[in-house]
């Protein structure tokens, strides 16, 4: 739980912190990269550390992956420049990457089926309650201390971590028959590929345009790195990414299914927040309190997920699940102009509440299907294709939002129209600052926001009903039953 929570605070803690870092520091123009770098970092490597995990265990691949992320944590903290601290930004996500996955498939080892959501449900509560304070501590570090500060209190928590780890954590001794070979040319095609498409995907319509050359050149090179990724795995003997990952029905429906959870995601996470300062008017805080409503139900909503698939599975669980996140995603629109800011907070009450049931029985029933030597890679493929599914969420909503915006300010009444924002981060700022709009000028972007995110959610919905037609064609209808318990030669 405590190396949990270095990952979740660290991808929330920076956001409050930038006006002082780029104060410090400079290098306004590619301040983004402080978290595209690290998100690009932790996805990249997340199939390679599960295959790691499958390979060599749990435990060393964990503490290495703490150290990395605590040598980055003091990297940052040192840094003297822009650049150099987007480097060590993506040295954290190199660590990160080993947290995020790896934790998951201990606590699938050490818990059996019976009692895993209740550990799944603390470890959603450690992500969700981080993730809140996150911005919150490094407002008030950067604030009343030094921005430098949110890096160095990574430094006793990790150490914490590694000290339980390393006395606590025991782990099945494992034999193997011939010594474990890494395959390190199918990790470097892995991380060109993700790497080039990511890159494409998270920088694509923000640092230059879609038909650009550059956004060209990467998604044609991510395309040739998959196809040799392809060819390097099917000649591999112990391949990154196996190919039963996408051979076995209820992975590769899992797998897409979480993709399109990733994709959803964005809608709340993302787009919440500027309608609730933009069209609602309300501050920050109140704006993360919106939010907040929905990391709050769905931890509880997970724990309790098992009364509902030991009686009827984990598909129809699932099936539930997404089926009402899908409707409550699709009555966002109807909510009233400009509204009360109670009812997003309900909307988003009942989503979380929704995907809970959603995500955790489809995590646990992959993770019940395989045995111990595949665990690691199943669920980094899991966690992987969501990653992947938030990004291309990003890219394709804001590419949404801004095709809205631009449309509704292009039909604006020609006595408000000169002078206004083109774009989702110029309209909120305008809205900010609206001394230089007229009161009908305001209004008039309220409205476009309002639609705006309207359609995001739209968006959102349909790829909830995509997640939930993948489970009904795709995902067998019982998952495979949990194989025999490992060899009793193991110490616990």
């Amino acid at each position: 739980m405590l190396g949990m929570a270095l990952a979740a605070l660290d991808s929330t803690i920076i956001s409050t912190a930038v006006p002082q870092i780029v104060g410090d520091l400079g290098g306004f123009s590619v301040f983004s990269w402080l978290f595209s770098g690290y998100l690009l970092a932790v996805t990249v490597t997340l199939p390679v550390y599960g295959k790691l995990s499958d390979t060599f265990g749990r435990k060393p691949v964990l503490l290495a992956g703490i150290v990395v992320f605590l040598i980055g944590s003091l990297l940052c903290a040192g840094a003297w420049n822009m650049a150099s601290l987007i480097a060590f930004r993506i040295v954290q996500g190199l660590g990160g990457g080993a947290l995020q996955g790896t934790i998951q498939v201990i606590a699938a080892d050490l818990y059996p089926l019976k009692e895993r959501p209740k550990i799944q449900a603390r470890l959603s509560s450690v992500w969700a309650l981080s993730s809140v304070a996150g911005p919150a501590i490094g407002g008030v570090l950067a604030g009343y201390a030094d921005w430098r500060w949110i890096f160095l209190i990574n430094l006793p928590v990790g150490a914490l971590a590694l000290t339980l780890i390393v006395r606590h954590l025991r782990e099945p001794v494992r034999r193997h028959e011939s010594r474990p070979r890494i395959d390190w040319a199918g990790a470097l095609a892995v991380f060109a590929c993700g790497g080039l498409l990511l890159t494409a995907l998270v920088q694509g319509g923000v640092a230059w345009g879609w038909l650009s050359p550059p956004s060209l050149a990467l998604l044609a090179g991510s395309a040739v790195c998959a196809a040799g990724t392809v060819w390097i795995e099917r000649r591999a003997a112990e391949p990154i990414i196996p190919g039963w990952v996408w051979r076995r029905r209820t992975i590769s429906a899992v797998n897409l299914a979480l993709g399109a959870l990733g994709l959803l995601m964005i809608a709340p996470t993302v787009f919440l927040p500027t309608y609730a300062q933009s069209v609602l008017g309300l501050g920050p805080i109140a704006a993360g309190f919106v939010l907040s409503m929905m990391t709050l139900s769905w931890p509880i909503s997970a724990a309790l997920s098992s009364q509902v698939y030991n009686r009827i599975g984990f598909r129809r669980c699932a099936i539930i699940g997404i089926g009402a996140a899908a409707l409550i995603l699709a009555a966002f629109p109807f909510l009233p102009y400009p509204g009360a800011a109670w009812q997003p907070a309900l909307i988003m009450l009942l989503l979380g509440a929704a995907l809970g049931l959603f995500q955790l029985p489809l995590i646990i029933g992959v993770q019940s299907s395989v045995g111990w030597a595949e665990r690691g890679t199943a669920t980094a493929s899991i966690l992987f294709c969501r990653l992947v599914g938030q990004c291309v969420g990003a890219a394709l909503f804001g590419a949404v939002a801004n095709a809205t915006l631009a449309s509704r300010l292009a039909d604006a009444p020609p006595g408000i129209r000169t002078g206004l924002p083109d774009d989702l981060d110029t309209v909120s700022h305008a809205l900010e600052h609206p001394g230089a709009l007229t009161d009908q000028a305001a209004d008039y972007l309220r409205r476009a926001v309002d639609t705006a995110v309207d359609h995001v959610y739209m968006g959102s919905a349909a790829a909830a009903v995509l997640a939930l037609l993948v489970l009904l064609l795709l995902a067998p209808r019982r998952f495979p039953a949990p194989p025999e318990p490992e060899p009793a030669d193991a110490e616990t």
